[in-house]
């Protein structure tokens, strides 16, 4: 039987990179994948693969701003409509421009909070009480690794996410009477187009020698993380955060 068999899975940001990884790799197995973002040439393109490409797969693109609280409503009432339920939600939703605090503005401030974080807590705001009502649920949020160690030139993405990891941590004590986990993942260093869109090519080949292995992280070994902690695999685990692709 597949790790999924059964289980409506809700992806944010899944359009492209990790979630899009994720939301094949969750169709594959056997959940009935709702694939939610901003860019819909792109979901529809990765919803199109699913449902033709993997048998048995079934997928629904949902454009949303997922930082807007109307939007995100009205994604989760079309996902009960037609689905019935939800078993999982992935928060992956995010963006990554670069900056130090004098050159970071505060509108760029503002918008990575929004997007990355503000994101999460509706998401999490609007998916919960049908998880509730289920008595069963798993939520998994993307953060990263630079959420707990910080890093360079990257002052609001790496806030975004530090708050990622406190808001997993208290919502995994809030849900636990609920039978609903909660967890994150945390990855270093992954080859996505955000990622590389901030980085020159010199600048990665300096930095990757000293990343693990000596090379990026793929977005499928990210997805194979977040698999095992929505599944019934990670039953005992909540309020955990995976790093992946080492601390240092």
């Amino acid at each position: 039987m597949k790790r999924l068999e059964g289980k409506v899975a809700i992806i944010t940001g899944a359009a492209r990179g990790i979630g899009k990884a994720t939301a094949i790799l969750f169709a594959r197995e056997g959940a009935k994948t709702v694939i939610v973002d901003v860019l819909r040439d792109e979901g529809e393109e990765t919803t199109e693969y699913i449902n033709l490409g993997i048998p048995g797969g079934t997928a629904l693109f949902i454009q949303a701003d997922v930082s807007e609280a109307d939007d995100v409503k009205n994604m989760v009432e079309t996902v009960i409509k037609k689905l019935g339920k939800i078993d999982i939600l992935v928060n992956n939703a995010a963006i990554q421009p670069v900056g130090t605090i004098l050159e970071t503005d505060v509108n760029t401030w503002d918008r990575v909070m929004k997007v990355n974080l503000r994101s999460a807590f509706l998401c999490c705001k609007y998916v919960v009480p049908h998880m509730i009502k289920n008595k069963s649920g798993s939520i998994v949020n993307v953060a990263s690794v630079l959420g707990l160690r910080g890093g360079d030139k990257i002052i609001a993405y790496a806030t975004s996410k530090a708050g990622l990891i406190g808001f997993t941590k208290s919502l995994a004590e809030d849900l636990m009477p609920y039978n609903i986990r909660v967890n994150a993942v945390a990855p270093r260093a992954i080859d996505t187009q955000m990622f590389r869109a901030y980085r020159s090519e010199e600048e990665l080949k300096k930095k990757v020698g000293r990343y693990l292995f000596g090379r990026l992280g793929r977005p499928e070994e990210v997805a194979n993380a977040i698999l095992f902690l929505a599944s019934d695999e990670a039953s005992y685990i909540t309020g955990e955060v995976l790093v992946i692709g080492g601390y240092c």
